[in-house]
């Protein structure tokens, strides 16, 4: 089973939502990934925003249950793969995981869109004034 997980900032939207869309895009391929997400600075047992619970409810996807969790070690350790919205997230698993780096990517490294670049961060709706 292929561990992967998700990283943002505080694991209320971003990571929720790409944890929870790539839970549904797999879910035929059960019992192949184990899939979860986490925070550099995300405390511990917040649920997700309202917002990206709707979001996620209109595309058919239940994260309603989803509490935050703070980015450890032993997420780390135990991933196979970890995909990140920033470059900064990135940087910061890697100053104290460096070992981590083969298996740490900016998820848009994977877009199909042809405005994504690899080196395109995923804005934080919650810094942002839009």
């Amino acid at each position: 089973m292929k561990n992967i997980l998700f990283v943002c900032t505080g694991n209320s939207c971003r990571s929720v939502m790409a944890e929870g869309l790539f839970k549904k895009a797999v879910e035929a391929r059960a019992g192949e990934f184990e899939v979860g997400s986490a925070g550099i600075a995300a405390y511990d047992g917040y649920p997700s925003t309202l917002e990206t619970i709707r979001v996620l409810h209109e595309k058919g996807v239940d994260m309603s249950r989803h509490q935050s969790r703070r980015l450890t070690r032993e997420l780390v350790e135990a991933a196979d793969e970890i995909y990140v919205m920033e470059r900064m997230h990135r940087e910061m698993i890697l100053s104290f995981w460096p070992d981590a780096e083969e298996k740490v990517h900016l998820l848009t490294e994977f877009s199909p869109a042809k405005s994504a670049t690899r080196e395109e961060d995923i804005p934080d709706p919650i810094r942002t004034t839009e």
